[in-house]
């Protein structure tokens, strides 16, 4: 692709997760979303996305981070790095305190370095024999094939150090309500 310029616009997440459905590589749409960006061209053409949600592990989702859970792109150069930087911004703005995302093995990390973003980890290859998928069970039926996990590498935005501890997640807001209301 040439380098067309680009400049981001709003997403829904039916138009996100088809856009990922058309043109990812290797995993289906995320099952859910905080936010999606887009990024078109200057006749309006969606030519990338991103999708940002809640952190996938468990040990992560503490409230006050978010991860990029997919990014695709038609091959337009540098949409990636774009979207790690407006998501980072908007992340921001929302309040959170950490965005994160991961890469596989064999991929470079290259839009990230130029957001800015930190490898904060190298992961061996998991065990062998060691499923992306748990074995099926009667109330669990297998919906993909078991397939080896990939090595994922962490990455951190440059809002926070990665050795730096969060603090405790915000507690919770109340709902506010009207007051004479029940």
């Amino acid at each position: 692709m040439s380098e067309t310029p680009l400049h981001l616009v709003p997403v829904r997440s039916r138009q996100a997760k088809e856009f990922v459905r058309t043109w990812h590589r290797h995993h289906p749409p995320p099952a859910g979303q905080v936010f999606a960006v887009g990024a078109a061209d200057e006749r309006g053409i969606l030519r990338a996305v991103a999708v940002v949600d809640r952190p996938v592990a468990r040990h992560l989702d503490d409230g006050a981070t978010l991860e990029v859970t997919r990014t695709a792109s038609d091959g337009t150069r540098n949409a990636n790095s774009l979207f790690y930087g407006a998501s980072w911004r908007a992340a921001k703005a929302f309040g959170y305190r950490r965005l994160i995302t991961f890469t596989q093995e064999g991929e470079s990390g290259a839009s990230l370095r130029g957001a800015g973003w930190r490898l904060i980890a190298r992961r061996p290859p998991p065990a062998e024999g060691r499923m992306a998928h748990p074995l099926p069970a009667p109330d669990r039926p297998r919906q993909r094939p078991r397939r080896p996990l990939p090595v994922a590498s962490p990455w951190s935005d440059v809002g926070r150090q990665p050795d730096q501890q969060l603090t405790a997640p915000p507690a919770p807001i109340s709902q506010h309500r009207p007051s004479g209301s029940e």
